[in-house]
């Protein structure tokens, strides 16, 4: 009740409200055209979603910032997000980044480089994005050879006093040693690049090689001339497939993003057609769950596009074409060129590529419905862990650990964290264990890593073990000491042996141990949950073993150096710092050879050196 009063005591102003729990951690970021309003719809008796519900439900306070006008409650919503990463805002995770083509004009003789992520800069040209990376990668690698640009690094340019291999073979005009002058060389890298920016100037690079092959055959150079005709064939190749997968619109010039989405009974889409120059050079999607939706999808969808934009490394498109039903984008569309300190024109349609934003829609649709038919779905998986686990709400942060230990020694463990069934490794963490006298004891090894991580707060919605019941049980009693109710399961493989045709076949399946069910759950039953919980496990074991194994080589080749009698701290310090050689390398030098290598004086020098004779 005291929510409600402080609710209908706000302002009927613009602005955002910060959701707080008894922790006082913000747990959800919203924005209105009227807080009072907005705010008390929360409080008030009205029906809610059920992920409303469970949202309110853990309101303990919540603060609000007013602003000027709607545009800035955007901008500041979007802000808040970032800044404190609310658990019930939607998370839109893209799981991969476009690949482009760099040009850095800043170098003397720039090269075209492939890169997930470009940088930015006055002199810095980017083309793309491009739709499948294998595609682009070979196709600038044909460019480079056809036309003899640099494909070394800039160190390796500056370091060179001779032209390299790709020289001798054609493939390179050799700036490096000045074979080529810079005007020249520009004029060759300008007509190479114009392959990316428009069908008329890809054709005149094809129509420039045939020219150059035609000579070279006139002047009876062969070799070189079936080399421009292998360049030639690979790169139309390229366009062949372009023009398969893409839809062309050759009276439109501009840079176009069109964005549309599709609402499922489960899941929401959202779908992203790149337009550059008039051609459809890719596409990419997004999802995610329905029942996590607290503010209209739009509204949801609007603040997702503001951290996109914000995030994105490529060129910024002229035009952004929005798919919505509902057409109010003035406040956006001010809030977003604000925010990226450009001059994009936001619309909800346009005649001009109807066809391709009606595409965008339908991929969009046929997207989820592939996901869902090939049982790919995050959320499937998810919602069978809320079901066997008797969750209130669908489980969204997971986290596994796993102990790597190898007789006794170098204790390592590894928490691994996924959000939405997506690796999250800002959050990866290692931990360097106690060695313990009686050797392997994992029981106590894991029992050690939950309460220190337990101290640290900011729990998961569900804790992931590799192990059966007991290591399950271990971790449930440190839980229950300190009266946190968190799940806990394990994941274990049950092995049986069967006989096929006469052979011994030993199979495997994978299990989910839970707390209290007597039997484990097959997870080969939903291979959408079975997906995410192995991979995870699997990425428990890399994490863990790599921290392991470094440790216990660290142990191996310095332990020698604290059984050094005559060392102070700061010495053993200095040659752990140099030391990269084996103590059998370090027998055979001299006490002299052995300061200089180890960066000590002789006196020390010579104490390792006898140590090292006598043991």
């Amino acid at each position: 009740m005291k929510l409600l009063e402080k609710a209908q005591s706000l302002p009927k102003t613009s602005g955002c409200y910060l959701m707080k729990n008894k922790g006082d951690e913000v747990i959800y970021v919203g924005k209105a055209k009227n807080l009072k309003n907005r705010v008390t719809s929360y409080f008030n008796n009205s029906s809610k979603s059920v992920k409303t519900q469970y949202l309110v439900s853990h309101i303990r306070d919540f603060e609000f910032m007013l602003t000027h006008s709607d545009t800035e409650s955007y901008v500041l919503e979007n802000n808040l997000i970032k800044k404190h990463s609310p658990k019930y805002n939607i998370r839109l995770r893209d799981d991969k980044s476009y690949p482009f083509i760099m040009v850095d004009y800043a170098q003397e003789f720039p090269r075209l480089e492939y890169t997930r992520k470009p940088k930015k800069g006055k002199q810095v040209k980017i083309y793309g994005p491009f739709p499948q990376g294998h595609l682009i990668s070979q196709t600038l690698k044909t460019l480079q050879k056809a036309f003899q640009l640099r494909d070394c690094s800039l160190h390796e340019f500056n370091s060179r006093k001779k032209p390299c291999l790709l020289y001798q073979m054609s493939q390179c005009s050799a700036p490096c040693v000045d074979y080529i002058d810079q005007k020249e060389y520009l004029a060759t890298l300008e007509l190479a690049v114009g392959f990316f920016e428009s069908k008329i100037k890809a054709n005149r690079v094809l129509r420039y090689l045939e020219s150059q092959m035609a000579k070279l055959a006139e002047y009876e150079e062969f070799e070189k001339a079936a080399l421009i005709r292998d360049y030639l064939l690979g790169l139309k190749s390229y366009q062949d497939d372009l023009e398969k997968q893409n839809v062309e619109v050759p009276e439109y010039k501009k840079d176009v993003d069109v964005w549309a989405y599709f609402q499922g009974t489960e899941e929401t889409d959202l779908s992203l057609y790149s337009v550059r120059k008039g051609r459809l050079i890719g596409q990419k999607n997004f999802h995610f769950f329905h029942s996590e939706l607290i503010d209209e999808v739009e509204e949801e969808f609007k603040i997702f596009l503001l951290q996109y934009y914000q995030e994105f490394k490529g060129k910024i498109p002229e035009e952004i074409i929005l798919n919505f039903k509902n057409e109010d984008i003035l406040s956006f569309s001010m809030a977003l060129n604000e925010q990226l300190k450009e001059n994009i024109r936001v619309k909800t349609k346009s005649k001009k590529i109807q066809a391709i934003i009606d595409m965008c829609s339908y991929h969009a649709e046929e997207s989820q419905k592939v996901r869902l038919k090939n049982q790919d779905s995050v959320f499937i998986g998810l919602k069978k862990l809320k079901e066997l686990l008797s969750l209130k709400e669908l489980p969204r942060t997971l986290e596994c650990y796993d102990v790597a230990i190898f007789q006794g020694s170098s204790p390592t463990a590894s928490q691994i964290v996924y959000i939405d069934g997506k690796a999250d490794k800002t959050k990866y963490r290692y931990y360097h264990l106690e060695t313990r006298p009686e050797g392997n004891n994992d029981f106590a090894m894991m029992r050690e890593v939950f309460i220190r991580r337990l101290k640290k707060g900011e729990l998961p919605d569900i804790f992931i073990v590799d192990g059966g019941i007991a290591q399950v049980n271990t971790v449930r009693e440190v839980l229950n000491e300190l009266n946190i109710e968190t799940p806990v399961i394990g994941i274990a493989k049950a092995r049986s042996e069967s006989n096929f045709r006469q052979k011994e076949v030993s199979t495997s399946e994978e299990r989910l141990i839970i707390h209290k069910r007597s039997n484990p759950y097959i997870l080969n039953k939903t291979p959408s949950l079975m997906k995410i919980i192995v991979s995870m496990r699997d990425e428990a074991h890399r994490f863990s073993r790599k921290l392991h194994h470094k440790q216990e080589k660290k142990r191996i080749i310095t332990s020698w150096v604290d059984r050094v009698r005559g060392l102070g701290e700061e010495t053993k310090q200095t040659i752990l710092k140099h030391l990269n050689l084996s103590v059998d390398e370090l027998k055979e030098m001299s006490a002299n050879e052995i300061a200089n290598s180890l960066g000590i004086n002789i006196y020390k020098a010579k104490l390792v050196k006898n140590y090292l004779q006598k043991n």
